[in-house]
């Protein structure tokens, strides 16, 4: 064990660190949705997880991060799931059904996989209904007799029992969201509930039986990663959507009247509006938090350690009037809003989580983060994140954070699945600043729009794309910004702290991690410079997307340097569907393992 880290086996979280260890450790981040392989149906399924593990063995990694797996939506994003516990079905592969004969199913199966292709540039999401069509004809003929199939629906019909029906109920009422049905439905009581469920008996159980079968195959990945020595990072949503199971099963557990969302900040001038309703902290406590317990339990059945979504949120969320506010201006507060309660509402919340499951937690600690939040996270054991374009040090003129500065106890990563890719960054962002974001200060000075419009011409070059701005290069210092403004230093401090921040940030950058920036443009040797700078980093776990890793191959990097997972934000076919343009026989295949295998292990991590 490295003697650096010994120091979190002395924390709250000291009997998980003992069974993960305390070594460098380098991994994955992959959705399972972007990856396919040769027996894909339309998505990456839960056995293809098995050549991920089979690949992280060849490239000299240990841990595999999966984003969210939940039932989703009508947008499918991972982190506006229908259900907090429930896997969603468009994961599960049909030839692996247990417990039915599928031999009369194998044309229908084969016609699916030839309906929905795997493979192509997006991912085709009529395929969730469609595998639920043929789900509904083998369980139809399957046996729902077996003592793991009971034992299964025992352990947890606490949420299989609201799950289930809720999809039912959705079907029944032309998938309108729950708070447009009739209020018999709207509102259950006790005799309603078994009312309803003995009505519905058969269709509930098809539900119970198609969450079970998603069980079996997760686990069976679980128990193959355990055999490769490669442990499986789960990722828990923070929030759940506001039209599930969850919220309508427990009204008393949400502040329905409310939205949860970010503050305005230099990346979202706006700030965001997720839609989700906030948790109601007084009733979950009120009840032993047996909501947050339970579903810990359920995850630590797949998991080996698992990411705490928006961990800042455990201290105070941003909160905004659920309905629609037409200004679109982010008015907001946190909550609750007093902030002398933070950090022991916090603690009390992580240290539930912490001792309801053996997983090790690790923390999405970005966005505005409190002053509470690193000391509770160093107390409890728990791993932040260094997102390594954001880690600046305050020296100007974009200067990095040196590697050997990062936090000990964090995970140090290239992006996000909520950002641009490397490459994009480096030659379509870095140096530039978020054009909402200037006009929202200028807009704070008193500045009209005609007078932004001059200074955005004065201080920037012509963009390209409107929604960054790059300097020009004769604005070399923070006087001449305030000769361009008009105004001292103290009344512009916060268009300073942008200018320092990005003016110059590339070629800041190149330096850093020790390369040329002649051209400006992404090339494989920077992008290996780059690998070995994030794998550098004092941080404990280096856990970088699959197609940073993708990048190092040069015809990859040619086809998908803009892939791009998420834009925060906005509402876009283009968000949550991206795929990676190799099956993973072909990134297996590729060589991509030895490069990637070579950096690991000269930077001391397994």
């Amino acid at each position: 064990m490295s003697e650096g880290y010994k120091w979190l086996l002395n924390t709250f979280n000291s009997a998980k660190w003992q069974k993960i260890g305390t070594e460098r450790r380098a991994g994955v981040c992959v959705p399972l949705f972007s990856v396919h392989s040769h027996k894909s149906s339309g998505i990456g399924e839960i056995p293809d997880l098995k050549l991920l593990i089979d690949w992280c063995g060849s490239a000299g990694l240990s841990v595999l991060q999966l984003l969210p797996l939940n039932d989703t939506g009508f947008d499918f994003s991972p982190y506006n799931a229908v259900s907090t516990f429930a896997i969603d079905p468009m994961y599960i592969r049909l030839g692996n059904i247990k417990d039915a004969e599928l031999r009369k199913y194998r044309s229908a199966i084969s016609k699916l996989k030839r309906e929905f292709p795997a493979g192509k540039e997006r991912v085709d999401y009529g395929i969730k209904s469609s595998k639920m069509e043929l789900l509904r004809k083998i369980y139809d003929s399957a046996g729902t007799g077996s003592d793991s199939f009971r034992n299964y629906v025992s352990a947890n019909i606490h949420w299989l029992k609201y799950y289930a029906l809720f999809k039912v109920l959705t079907s029944l009422n032309s998938g309108k969201e729950w708070m447009d049905w009739d209020i018999a439905y709207k509102y259950l009581s006790p005799a309603n509930l078994l009312r309803l469920s003995e009505i519905h008996k058969r269709e509930i159980e098809f539900h119970y039986w198609v969450q079970w079968q998603l069980f079996e195959q997760l686990q069976t990945v679980r128990e193959y990663a355990r055999r490769k020595n490669v442990f499986i990072m789960g990722d828990l949503p923070f929030l759940v959507s506001r039209n599930s199971a969850d919220v309508w099963a427990y009204k008393n557990y949400f502040k329905l009247g409310l939205s949860s969302g970010a503050p305005p900040d230099m990346y979202f001038a706006k700030g965001q509006k997720w839609g989700m309703p906030p948790y109601d902290w007084g009733h979950i406590s009120a009840d032993n938090y047996g909501y947050i317990r339970a579903r810990l339990r359920y995850a630590e059945n797949f998991y080996d350690m698992y990411r705490i979504d928006h961990f800042v949120g455990l201290f105070r969320v941003w909160t905004m009037n659920a309905s629609n506010n037409e200004s679109g201006e982010p008015e907001g507060a946190f909550d609750p809003p007093d902030e002398s309660v933070w950090d022991i509402h916090g603690r009390e919340i992580i240290r539930i989580m912490c001792e309801s499951s053996g997983m090790l937690p690790c923390a999405e600690d970005l966005g505005t983060v409190p002053d509470c939040s690193p000391p509770a996270l160093r107390d409890f054991g728990i791993t932040g994140m260094n997102v390594q374009r954001w880690e600046k040090s305050g020296n100007g003129f974009g200067s990095f954070l040196p590697a050997d500065e990062y936090r000990e106890n964090s995970i140090a990563v290239i992006s996000t699945h909520d950002s641009s890719s490397f490459p994009e960054w480096y030659e379509k962002e870095a140096g530039t600043v978020d054009a909402t974001a200037f006009s929202s200060l200028c807009r704070a000075k008193g500045y009209g729009k005609e007078s932004i419009e001059v200074l955005t011409e004065m201080l920037f070059e012509p963009a390209e794309n409107s929604d960054r701005l790059q300097w020009r290069k004769e604005i070399s210092n923070v006087f001449v910004l305030m000769q361009a403004f008009g105004k001292p230093f103290d009344e512009i401090s916060d268009v300073a702290g942008l200018y320092l921040l990005s003016y110059n940030e590339k070629k800041a950058f190149a330096d850093y991690i020790g390369a040329s920036s002649a051209s400006g443009k992404v090339t494989v040797s920077l992008i290996k410079k780059n690998l070995k700078k994030i794998f550098s980093a004092n941080s404990i776990f280096s856990i970088q997307l699959l197609s940073e890793y993708l990048f190092t191959d040069s015809k990859i990097v040619r086809s998908m340097k803009y892939h791009r997972i998420n834009s925060p934000g906005t509402i876009s076919s283009l968000n949550w569907s991206s795929v990676i343009p190799l099956s993973l026989e072909q990134i297996i295949e590729s060589g991509v393992s030895a490069t990637v295998r070579q950096i690991a292990l000269s930077s001391g991590r397994r």
